[in-house]
């Protein structure tokens, strides 16, 4: 199949698609882990006990403080340092997990590099800091009589945290929340500088070898817009279905 697009050769194409699928993996993991990181620290700070509290302020201040790319070598470096070496050998040796029933094979990947693995981390610490502080702005607009009406049916707090507050602050918040899931992805290019092969590692790649530079950054420019206007097609369409379930206009 002929993939040559703006003058690109197939090949080349083939490299910016697997770079787009690594990119969109990576980000996918990334917002997930981040969500659920997110929603753990938000609830240590806005916690009365000062062992959950203070570290949790600290962690907010660290990691919304710090570049990105600062913590995404720091992770590189450190792992590489802190890792014994039979298990970064192990990382940075491919392997391949295989299912297979009855002599046939079902599904066959690969499984991540060290490198995607620093990525992920660094990702995942500096994006569950800026989603913990959506939280916790999303908690501030819940009305405190839904915490009062929770006691007075006899719920504990927790259940009343988990089953009654989070979902409404989670809806208060979804608009910034998909704006940090966006940023994800477009922060997820940063992690070319310790070698994951994602997008714009590909784009860099292909550049090299083609020196096509405008072909090669154009598609990994549309590549990412496409990404990115998709997430945000999807937020629109719950949006809209929220917005039609409680009887308020769309949002503008």
């Amino acid at each position: 199949m002929n993939l040559s697009i703006f003058g690109l050769g197939s090949i080349y194409v083939e490299w910016l698609l697997w770079g787009f699928a690594v990119t969109l993996i990576l980000s996918a993991a990334t917002c997930v882990a981040a969500t659920l990181g997110g929603l753990a620290v938000c609830a240590a700070r806005i916690s009365r006990l000062r062992l959950l509290n203070v570290p949790a302020r600290l962690y907010l201040s660290l990691f919304r403080n710090t570049p990105l790319l600062v913590q995404i070598f720091f992770w590189y470096f450190a792992g590489s340092s802190v890792f014994p070496t039979p298990l970064l050998d192990w990382f940075n040796n491919p392997h391949t997990v295989t299912l297979a029933f009855a002599g046939t094979t079902w599904l066959s990947f690969k499984l991540p590099s060290f490198e995607f693995w620093a990525g992920f981390t660094a990702l995942t610490f500096y994006t569950s800091a800026f989603i913990a502080e959506e939280f916790r702005s999303g908690l501030r607009a819940v009305p405190p009589g839904q915490q009062e009406g929770g006691l007075s049916l006899g719920l504990p707090s927790g259940l009343i945290f988990i089953l009654i507050i989070v979902p409404q602050a989670a809806r208060h918040a979804f608009a910034p929340l998909l704006g940090q899931y966006m940023n994800a992805i477009k922060n997820s290019s940063l992690t070319m500088a310790i070698g994951v092969a994602e997008l714009s590692y590909a784009s860099r790649q292909v550049e090299t070898e083609t020196f096509q530079t405008f072909e090669a950054f154009g598609i990994a420019t549309i590549l990412y817009i496409v990404a990115v206007a998709a997430l945000e097609g999807i937020g629109e369409l719950v949006q809209r279905r929220r917005d039609k379930k409680y009887g308020r206009g769309a949002l503008s």
